[in-house]
């Protein structure tokens, strides 16, 4: 019978850790990063979840004659914003998992 008690222990504990996981979680769509490139010509702000929230471009490099160009700095600013949330992510969750990567998270 002691061992029912133990396991009781270990499924509260469980069932907190979840719990706060899944506040770690929702908290993250309130968290910001920036991918910025060329000195904030770009910037791309993403949540902590991975969702893009926002691309703002300077006036000043939008050039008609080199679209290409401008089309790299945004790509290369979405990579760094997404690079930053997934970072974002990982150490916010990671107190969770211990750094043992689970799938979905």
């Amino acid at each position: 019978m002691r061992g029912m008690g133990n396991m009781q222990q270990m499924m509260r504990k469980m069932q907190k850790m979840q719990k706060d996981m899944l506040e770690a979680q929702e908290g993250l769509k309130d968290q910001t990063v920036e991918g910025v490139v060329s000195g904030d010509m770009v910037k791309v702000i993403a949540n902590g979840d991975g969702k893009i929230l926002d691309i703002q471009i300077k006036e000043e490099i939008v050039d008609p004659e080199d679209i290409d160009m401008l089309q790299d700095m945004v790509l290369t600013a979405v990579n760094d914003a997404l690079e930053k949330s997934t970072k974002l992510k990982e150490e916010t969750l990671g107190k969770f998992t211990n750094g043992i990567n689970i799938p979905g998270l």
